[in-house]
């Protein structure tokens, strides 16, 4: 049988810091829940915790709407550092 593999345990940082809303004009925070792609990170890598991932999530779509953040990133162009984009 395999054996489980140990973790160590994430936190939600927005709990942490008792966070009641998050706002989707708020790219610095929104940015680390993001990939290099510009996709959403799932809770197992970020920690979240499961009502700060859907608002999380909920926020960067908005963002998107409001095209503060791409939808998508070209995979011909290969760029080193894609939030330099964003400010």
């Amino acid at each position: 049988m395999s054996e489980k593999r140990k973790y160590k345990k994430r936190y939600c940082k927005y709990c942490e810091a008792k966070v009641e809303f998050i706002d989707y004009k708020d790219i610095e925070s929104l940015k680390f829940s993001l990939s290099e792609r510009y996709k959403i990170m799932p809770r197992r890598l970020t920690g979240n915790c499961k009502k700060h991932q859907d608002m999380v999530a909920k926020a960067i779509k908005r963002a998107r709407a409001a095209a503060f953040v791409p939808y998508i990133v070209s995979r011909k162009e290969v760029i080193n550092n894609p939030f330099e984009l964003l400010k």
